[in-house]
């Protein structure tokens, strides 16, 4: 792989590039794909420092990172995404790394729209990693045969496969307590019931006719219905666990991006035989890209160690290995998918064609189509919804009241 001249400089004399990494890929699958950004890293001459911060989807690294900046000392890197690299870069801390970037030709090798979450104000100051689609449907292969059940195409016959599992003793959905984790099977179902532009126009927009609209009731009503179908011990559970039970036949399907397969792949698990993957129903793609943005810091060393992350980053082969690992598929439309399971396949074909008929879209849940506080204020609603008696029109309406607040 070639190393830009400003990650090589070292080698006649200049800094050695170093770098301290705020991430959150902590779970199997992640380590295992961030253990391969680390090597590469090493291999070309780098020290890398790592900063892992597990739990709450990110939340609890965007605490980290936060504390770290405002003390003054912050780290060379951070795992960041959508539009909270353009609120940091409002804060005047990110570098500009848009060398990098035209030397290695990133506008012609990215897809359009996610090119646009890497740039602040005409500047590159992010590096795209990857793309993960959100809405997918993971299910154990053994349990649906066993109990006559064909991966669901529409909610009414998701519904009807889970009343079938439960009067098998089959927990349908695998689902762990965390708000990141009810806001993601939201919206999976609020794109299957509003379709890919009332999606947009709800969240993406914040259109408050679509938002108060009988479509949204609908949406909330399939939440109530779906909440019927997990376990009672699923407070708190971590992604990965959920995951877990899925595979070891406890629960029969999850709803979860697909770093989901990551967790299958790491067990040694065979997409296709062991387990099954489908998008959710309904038309449309939401995607979730992870990003590293950079930090404006001080000293050569560690300049010279952004040069070389971002450059790794969307390299070529670093593109492949790393999403061999991840699950997720290569945020460069030049990659070669011959080494990618069925359903990495599925992925980048269903991308092609969402991105060609207008319904590639940003998922609202992990941080790619709106800000902190519309986005929180979105996820609340949801939460509260789940995790109580409340009525659909009720959640409509605090769903309303709550963008108005934020915005």
């Amino acid at each position: 792989m070639a190393i830009i001249a400003s990650s090589a400089a070292f080698a006649d004399g200049h800094a050695a590039p170093e770098a301290e990494v705020l991430h959150y890929w902590t779970s199997g699958g992640e380590a295992r794909s961030v253990a391969v950004l680390q090597e590469e890293f090493a291999a070309n001459g780098g020290t890398w420092t790592d900063m892992p911060v597990a739990g709450g989807g990110g939340d609890a690294a965007g605490t980290a990172l936060r504390a770290r900046v405002l003390a003054g000392n912050a780290p060379t890197a951070a795992q960041i995404k959508g539009p909270a690299i353009q609120e940091w870069y409002e804060e005047g801390v990110l570098a500009d790394i848009s060398e990098v970037a035209e030397a290695n030709n990133w506008s012609g090798i990215l897809p359009e729209a996610i090119a646009g979450h890497m740039q602040c104000d005409g500047t590159w100051c992010a590096a795209p990693v990857n793309v993960h689609r959100v809405d997918w449907i993971w299910a154990n292969a053994e349990v649906l045969e066993a109990n006559g059940i064909e991966m669901p195409t529409t909610w009414d016959e998701f519904n009807a496969a889970a009343e079938t599992l439960q009067a098998a003793g089959v927990i349908p959905l695998a689902h762990g307590g965390q708000a990141w984790q009810d806001a993601t099977v939201f919206e999976a179902v609020a794109l299957g019931i509003l379709g890919a532009d009332g999606f947009r126009k709800a969240f993406v927009e914040l259109d408050m006719d679509t938002i108060k609209s009988d479509d949204m009731i609908a949406v909330f009503d399939q939440m109530r219905t779906m909440r019927g179908y997990v376990d009672d011990n699923f407070s708190g559970r971590d992604w990965n666990l959920a995951t877990a039970m899925v595979m070891n036949g406890e629960a029969a399907f999850q709803i979860m991006g697909d770093w989901a397969k990551g967790e299958f792949m790491a067990a040694g698990k065979v997409p296709g035989e062991d387990f099954l993957c489908l998008s959710t129903p309904g038309d449309g793609f939401l995607y979730n890209v992870d990003s590293f943005a950079m930090f404006a810091v001080d000293g050569d060393d560690k300049q010279a160690g952004q040069a070389l992350l971002a450059e790794l980053v969307v390299g070529e082969s670093f593109q492949e290995v790393f999403n061999l690992n991840k699950g997720s598929i290569p945020v460069r439309t030049d990659v070669a998918l011959d080494n990618f399971d069925s359903c990495a396949t599925l992925s980048a074909d269903d991308m092609a064609a969402s991105n060609e008929g207008g319904s590639l879209l940003p998922s609202y849940a992990h941080g790619m189509a709106l800000r902190g506080a519309q986005a929180g204020a979105i996820t609340d609603t949801v939460t509260a919804h789940f995790n109580s008696d409340m009525s659909s029109e009720d959640a409509v309406q605090m769903l309303a009241d709550a963008i108005a607040n934020s915005l």
